[in-house]
């Protein structure tokens, strides 16, 4: 959904819409309900609101599918482009973080809650926290069952260093 900036009424008004986010790259997939209120002060678009979004993600200990509600809080103000100018290198100040710039007089709600959801996804989804992941060497999912195979291989990076401590020791 895209806001008309010409539009927005002085007294600003609540807007409640559902977006379609996705990403091919990152593995994630989510529905967004959008709750937010927009006003306009000038040239200035302001979005304050929630986004709430059910994600599906992967585990990056075990790999398996699962999914994870996620509620972001949103305060973000919108200028328009042009007050950029044309330099070709801006340093951010702490209080520009929560600045965006729209185009041709619309803020495009579906980019800013993707941004907004993309943002605030874990770095490491974790299906749980006691996710014990998959055995490296025969790649057996520590959750569902135990494997031998760790007690069968032994780790041989370190056996140099523990002939060259042995001699030490002789």
């Amino acid at each position: 959904m895209k806001i008309q900036v010409s539009e927005i009424p002085d007294e600003g008004f609540d807007i409640e819409d559902e977006e379609s986010i996705g990403s091919e790259t990152g593995g994630i997939a989510a529905r967004a309900a959008l709750k937010m209120r927009v006003e306009k002060i000038g040239a200035e678009v302001r979005l304050r609101g929630s986004i709430e979004a059910g994600l599906s993600l992967e585990c990056s200990r075990c790999l398996k599918p699962f999914s994870k509600d996620l509620s972001v809080p949103v305060d973000l103000v919108f200028l328009p482009a042009e007050e950029l100018g044309r330099e070709e290198k801006h340093e951010l100040a702490s209080d520009e973080l929560n600045t965006g710039f729209y185009r041709g007089g619309e803020v495009d709600l579906g980019e800013v809650s993707g941004e907004q959801v993309f943002l605030n996804v874990p770095m490491k989804p974790l299906c749980s926290e006691s996710c014990k992941g998959i055995c490296p060497a025969c790649g057996t999912n520590l959750n569902e069952r135990t494997c031998d195979c760790g007690l069968k291989r032994a780790d041989n990076r370190m056996q140099a260093l523990k002939k060259y401590l042995q001699k030490g020791k002789e």
